[in-house]
């Protein structure tokens, strides 16, 4: 679909409008932000349209459309999802060698870890290797609350960091103010990276990792700009 709109305008209620008519979510629902600064960026991006509409180009309405249709529908359920990640977080499997990839591990992910034990007051276990090792049910149920207590919107932004990380910790961490996105980032694709820096990245994964990077970056935005200022970890 082409650009058809000359004007993009914002409502009382924050819904996004072109030409005086209301933009609909997939789901058929006014797409309305829960903040002035998310809502800002997301007509922004609706301006920057010149000719097709290209989703790639529109990650933010992307998000508030999941955040509305899909998380909306039933929080909770979605919230679980996210919640599961932390029965095998990333950050609690160790390489056992060689020893520069283990102290590059330690030093990127035990200050998350760390955090996590302190702000949720939890026992959380590490292994070394790739057999799974379960953690105290407690912990697990914290933790799931703290991702529970999210709005649709926090979810909705949160599900491509958990997702492409697979750390609800880092995640959280994240949110919370505790850790920067680059300290996220470095830490969810340590491992991708030690192993570029000894065997090279094929064009096909650097893509692929530039297509992460890119979705992280937008769930990134998203969820500091949705949050109300008061609230706000940084962005």
């Amino acid at each position: 679909m082409k650009r058809f709109w000359t004007t993009v305008t914002l409502d009382e209620n924050r819904a996004v409008y072109l030409d005086g008519k209301p933009v609909r979510t997939p789901g058929r629902v006014a797409l309305a932000l829960p903040t002035d600064a998310l809502a800002e960026a997301v007509a922004a991006e609706w301006r920057a349209v010149t000719g097709e509409i290209d989703p790639r180009a529109m990650p933010l309405t992307g998000l508030a459309n999941a955040a509305i249709d899909r998380v909306g529908a039933d929080p909770a359920l979605f919230a679980r999802g996210l919640a599961a990640y932390a029965e095998s977080d990333l950050l609690c499997y160790r390489a056992d060698a060689p020893d520069d990839l283990v102290a590059r591990q330690g030093a990127a992910w035990d200050p998350l870890l760390d955090w996590a034990r302190a702000r949720y007051d939890v026992q959380i276990e590490t292994a070394t290797g790739i057999l799974h090792r379960a953690q105290p049910a407690a912990t697990l149920a914290r933790l799931s609350a703290a991702i529970a207590a999210r709005d649709a919107f926090a979810l909705a932004a949160l599900s491509p960091i958990v997702t492409i990380g697979g750390s609800l910790i880092a995640a959280l961490a994240l949110a919370e103010g505790a850790a920067t996105p680059e300290q996220v980032w470095d830490a969810i694709t340590l491992d991708e990276d030690y192993q570029a820096e000894r065997w090279g990245r094929d064009p096909l994964a650097a893509a692929g990792i530039e297509a992460r990077q890119r979705d992280f970056a937008a769930g990134v935005r998203c969820l500091f700009l949705g949050q109300p200022i008061s609230q706000g970890a940084g962005g």
